[in-house]
């Protein structure tokens, strides 16, 4: 069984020039998507502040629903999230904000 044979050029072979390639484009994708993100972000914030500001939620409750929306499209278990949050309660003892 023959290795493949990698072309070095000036000491870098062709799988990592590959790879740092794909490291480049990943990142200038990434970048362009959060460019593009940029609008919708300055909506949430608009959109979190008003509330805010007109006293229909507080910060606190935005933070809570936002959370548990999260959770319930993720399908958590809320038995083990539960479990898992006595545990580190049991551990480091009640929260502060408690």
């Amino acid at each position: 069984m023959s290795q493949p044979s990698l072309i070095v050029v000036d000491g870098t072979t062709e799988e990592e020039v590959s790879k740092e390639q794909y490291i480049i484009n990943y990142l200038k994708s990434l970048i362009a998507l959060e460019e593009a993100m940029e609008p919708f972000k300055e909506q949430k914030r608009e959109l979190r502040g008003e509330y805010i500001e007109n006293s229909w939620l507080s910060k606190d409750e935005i933070w809570s629903a936002v959370k548990a929306f999260r959770l319930y499209k993720a399908t958590a278990d809320m038995d083990d999230l539960n479990d898992m949050f006595e545990l580190i309660e049991k551990q480091f003892g009640p929260s502060e904000a408690s």
